[in-house]
């Protein structure tokens, strides 16, 4: 028997949960007669979040005809029966309006993507309504590489990778002042790293959904050290002496200070302090030998570097000065009042 009128038949008699079972055959593949198709051209696209709740809008066509909804090839609703165990799902109708009967989905998730029909049922023929859910999902990164440390010279990968829908765009960011940009990669690829493109890469996921998920990188590159400071000044006898060596290095460099080819330890007036990337001697009550040349070595792993700087004497001013003429001399004479 036809079902399309088996259909007209149950409606004649009343028996309206079996029309509507009758009709959503109809919109089964599995039950459409050989060479029957339904017409998906007028298909209403409904977008959502993920996790937001999505509404799906149908209108019976009066107070007396029913409706049904049906998600692929399973029946979700048949008139006011729910066939679906899933209690996110219900039948929306709006106050004082009785001929809406919109299909409600909380919690909507990429599982629940795809077609839906609302058939609504008449005394004449079943009316679909077909609507195509799309769930989108923010940017999520779920992967992406530990913070390295590298040698200066080596070359460096760094990888990023997340999901979401539509796909989402990764791209790359070295934060510093002027914040390079990347070529937009999963990974992100630098040969030859110098010590200047050390620190932070921020990695960025951004879908046309939400703001960009971004986590980041650290980029730790060591080098030898680079003494790019050494200062002295002169220093009269009985005064005190500063000698300051500052050095770049990653690892933190370890400090060294000789005199000659004598290496200077604290004691006896002399105290050398140390913090991070400077080193200070202090020469206290200078006397005559301890005037010359001194030098700085710095130390860490990959290597080393020295520089030194004269340590001279300064004569000071006395009270007597003389003040020369031709054959004369005159002395000037401080005195208190």
């Amino acid at each position: 028997m036809d079902i399309m009128i088996a259909v007209q038949d149950a409606c004649v008699s009343g028996q309206w949960l079996t029309a509507i079972i009758f009709s959503l055959c109809c919109f089964l593949p599995s039950c459409l007669p050989a060479g029957q198709t339904v017409d998906y051209s007028s298909v209403e696209n409904v977008v959502s979040r993920q996790g937001d709740t999505a509404l799906l809008r149908c209108y019976l066509l009066d107070g007396i005809s029913k409706g049904a909804w049906l998600n692929r090839s399973s029946i979700i609703f048949a008139g006011d029966d729910k066939w679906s165990v899933d209690p996110r799902v219900s039948i929306v109708s709006s106050v004082g309006d009785k001929h809406e009967y919109s299909l409600q989905i909380q919690k909507v998730d990429v599982t629940d993507d795809g077609q839906y029909t609302c058939s609504i049922q008449s005394e004449r023929n079943p009316r679909p309504k077909l609507l195509n859910l799309i769930v989108k999902v923010p940017p999520k990164i779920y992967d992406i590489s530990s913070d390295i440390t590298v040698n200066e010279g080596s070359n460096v990968s760094l990888i990023c990778t997340a999901t979401g829908k539509p796909e989402p765009i990764i791209a790359w960011r070295h934060i510093t002042p002027l914040a390079r940009k990347y070529d937009s990669s999963e990974y992100l690829n630098i040969t030859g790293i110098t010590r200047d493109q050390a620190g932070d890469y921020e990695c960025s996921a951004l879908n046309d959904i939400a703001s960009p998920d971004t986590k980041t990188v650290k980029v730790t590159v060591n080098f030898p050290p680079d003494i790019h400071e050494m200062k002295s000044h002169g220093v009269g006898l009985g005064r005190t002496a500063l000698l300051r060596c500052e050095a770049a290095a990653v690892p933190s460099p370890t400090f060294e200070w000789y005199k000659g080819e004598k290496r200077i330890i604290r004691g006896h007036g002399i105290d050398i302090k140390s913090l991070s990337s400077r080193s200070v001697l202090t020469v206290t009550n200078m006397t005559e030998d301890r005037y010359g040349n001194y030098t700085c070595v710095a130390i860490n792993k990959l290597g080393r570097a020295n520089a030194s700087v004269p340590l001279i004497p300064i004569i000071e001013p006395t009270t007597t000065s003389a003040v020369s003429s031709p054959g004369q001399y005159m002395s000037l004479y401080c005195t208190p009042d």
